[in-house]
């Protein structure tokens, strides 16, 4: 028997056409509202709507009942739609939008007031994005913490599916607002996004410019989900329907959520995109992500490019959060850490030559064993969001300032018996010593297994490790490679002054730089 629920995403593509065509009446698109935030220069923000078929539509921006800009265009016959793209605008406001279309002598008019222009960013993925400030640490404190922004605005797009591209959102659960501790705390996993907020909250801190936030994550979700039909047909994702998997709890069907979350926001000007995803891959098509994580955002990117009429960078930047850590009963390890690997696209750290503008928050030390909402759920939604914001202003504004943690430029057998030397690419601080979270692949007549390498002797830059239990040849080396590296900021190496953790890495014990220490696919898989 099929639920009415089916019923309704079966037929809401064909509703919202109907309700979008030419007897619809003139309208904005869903999204255009009070509130709002549009992307100041050099970017030109797009406006669009709906209208009667052959109509004329005037929009103005006006400030202080003066007219700073006006735009005429024509409803387009075959899709009742219009669109203006505004001359570029520098940080600030409130502005009025005024839409007025004319048609056979009869004038309608569409007013939105308190318009900001600033930065737009959008926030996407599966529930550690979805998670709301009610549910993260120090919640009553982050929710009262609202007056000293009221120029971040916060959208919130509803949960919905579609078998085609939708045009427009079919429904948004918060529509543009000022924060409140009433909407950033609504329920778990609703609205608002804690990581969105947060991330916005930083940047605010830094710009002293408007932030607009657009929300649109569903939790339990592949990114498959979340993918154009283009993308997957890319990276040779098999066409199949129901997963059977205890991480896929949301819609897993092929771009369904790409469909009717995010297609429709394509005409939108954007800053950049942010996203929390990968832990419902991790036991499905996960020898894929490598391909279809860097192809969701070329994807993205080349859509809203287009959407935008080009006012969206081609390149846009593209922040991401490393997965966290989570406690399992699960036998095999290994799902997380290649997950993580496939999140850089194999290289180990971005950007890289596959994910060129791209920045990443790592975060498989901000663990959480008691968190309510179950272990994979961590709490700690500051530390990674503040993370993932040192990124955004290294990538997405240029500053000179450090946004990851060491990296291996160097690792080689030491000359002195049974050590392995790593060189880093910037200063270490050495937390802890760590008998087990270096391994090292060990090959004697043709079989290999990996060993623990205890950490050693250690300078500013560069890490000793004893490999004396290898009694063969040690060919690699991996760091971090398991679910649970670490307990709460406690893993062994961090960047001195960031305080941000070195990322997890598997590589080929050679003498080459980090360019060249990415590894082939095959020694993930031991």
């Amino acid at each position: 028997m099929v639920g009415p629920e089916y019923v309704l995403w079966m037929v809401l593509p064909l509703i919202l056409r109907a309700h979008t065509g030419a007897g619809a009446g003139f309208r904005f698109a869903s999204y255009i509202d009070n509130h709002m935030v549009l992307q100041k220069k050099p970017a030109g923000a797009v406006i669009w709507g709906y209208g009667t078929s052959g109509a004329t539509v005037t929009v103005t921006l006006c400030q202080h009942q003066e007219t700073i800009m006006r735009k005429v265009t024509a409803v387009k016959t075959y899709s009742s739609s219009w669109m203006v793209i505004l001359d570029p605008m520098k940080a600030g406001g409130p502005y009025e939008v005024m839409a007025e279309q004319t048609f056979g002598g009869r004038n309608l008019t569409l007013r939105v007031h308190d318009v900001l222009f600033g930065d737009v960013w959008l926030c996407s993925g599966q529930s550690n994005m979805q998670m709301t400030v009610s549910q993260i640490f120090n919640a009553t404190s982050e929710l009262s913490n609202t007056a000293a922004y009221q120029s971040v605005r916060i959208l919130s797009v509803s949960l919905v599916q579609a078998e085609q591209e939708l045009e427009d959102l079919a429904e948004v659960d918060l529509r543009w607002s000022k924060p409140t501790s009433e909407n950033l705390g609504h329920g778990n996993f609703e609205y608002m996004s804690a990581m969105c907020w947060l991330f916005g909250r930083y940047l605010y801190d830094t710009l002293r410019y408007p932030i607009g936030l657009v929300s649109s994550s569903w939790g339990g979700t592949p990114i498959e989900a979340w993918s154009s039909g283009r993308s997957l047909k890319a990276c040779g994702v098999p066409k199949q329907g129901f997963i059977l998997s205890d991480s896929v709890a949301g819609p897993s069907e092929r771009s369904v959520l790409w469909n009717a979350m995010i297609h429709p926001l394509c005409n939108m000007t954007l800053k950049g995109v942010i996203w929390y995803q990968g832990e419902s891959n991790v036991n499905f098509n996960r020898d894929l992500y490598n391909c279809t994580f860097p192809a969701l955002i070329e994807d993205w990117r080349q859509t809203f490019h287009h959407g935008s009429q080009g006012q969206t960078e081609r390149l846009f930047p593209f922040g991401f959060v490393q997965l966290s850590s989570a406690l399992s009963s699960v036998a095999s390890d290994d799902g997380f850490p290649q997950i993580r690997w496939h999140q850089t696209a194999d290289f180990g750290y971005v950007p890289n030559l596959r994910m060129p503008n791209t920045f990443m928050a790592v975060a498989m030390d901000l663990c959480d064993r008691t968190s309510p909402f179950g272990s994979i759920h961590p709490r700690d939604k500051q530390t990674v969001a503040y993370r993932l914001h040192l990124g955004a202003r290294a990538v997405a504004y240029g500053e000179k300032l450090t946004f990851q943690g060491p990296l291996p430029e160097k690792i080689e057998l030491s000359a002195v018996k049974g050590l392995l030397n790593i060189t880093y690419s910037q200063e270490i601080r050495v937390q802890r010593q760590d008998d087990t979270i270096f391994e090292i692949s060990c090959c004697d007549d043709h079989q290999c297994k990996w060993l623990p390498a205890p950490m050693n002797t250690f300078s500013a830059q560069t890490l000793a490790l004893s490999v004396s239990s290898c009694r063969g040849t040690p060919v690699a080396l991996r760091y971090a490679w398991t679910t649970w590296p670490c307990e709460y900021k406690w893993c062994p190496l961090y960047h001195p002054s960031s305080a941000l953790p070195a990322p997890p890495f598997i590589a080929f014990i050679t003498n080459q730089m980090r360019a060249n220490y990415r590894l082939l696919s095959d020694l993930v898989a031991v």
